[in-house]
């Protein structure tokens, strides 16, 4: 390294500003190798909680069907329960089903939260500025995730929401430290 006298010359201060150029040039590298590495740990994390999503969706989507037969045999007790002795009107019975499984109904939020999954990994893979593109789906997949538990009125299914969120909620924090 070049000691730094009072009375430098030409020769002396191009030598120190090669120093500084070497050393700052190194800094960058190794600031920019750190931000990579730290990039890809973020997204191997984010791909991590996205599998983890796509089996609690799978877990939901299988529960579903199961929530409006819930429905159907509850409805169908207290009826029994509160109109012991008299006729029930079956096609009655059957539209209130019918129409509560339709209100119940989360296969297009199911859907979309799928298609905002397939499109998670996609955004990873571009490179450069992703943070808001990935701040943008985590919200999208929450709005999903909070339509399904206001719609499934089924414990079994609400038990899963919450893992979802907590999941999503995991994301979202990662994505907050991507550019």
């Amino acid at each position: 390294m070049v000691e730094i006298d009072r009375e430098l010359g030409d020769t002396a201060l191009e030598e120190i500003w090669t120093e500084m150029g070497e050393a700052a040039s190194i800094a960058i590298d190794n600031f920019l190798a750190m931000r990579e590495a730290e990039g890809a740990s973020l997204a191997a994390n984010i791909r991590q909680k996205a599998r983890k999503i796509g089996q609690l969706l799978s877990v939901i989507e299988e529960r579903a069907p199961l929530g409006t037969e819930n429905y159907r045999e509850k409805l169908k007790k207290r009826m029994d329960e509160a109109m012991a002795g008299i006729a029930v009107d079956e096609y009655r019975f059957l539209n209130e089903i019918a129409h509560f499984a339709d209100k119940a109904a989360i296969d297009e939020e199911i859907t979309r939260l799928k298609s905002h999954l397939s499109q998670l990994p996609h955004i990873l893979d571009e490179g450069g500025a992703v943070g808001r593109k990935l701040d943008f789906l985590a919200q999208e997949m929450a709005r999903e995730t909070n339509t399904i538990g206001s719609k499934a009125n089924f414990a079994d299914i609400t038990k899963v929401v919450i893992d979802l969120k907590g999941e999503i909620e995991k994301i979202r924090e990662q994505v907050q430290n991507i550019e």
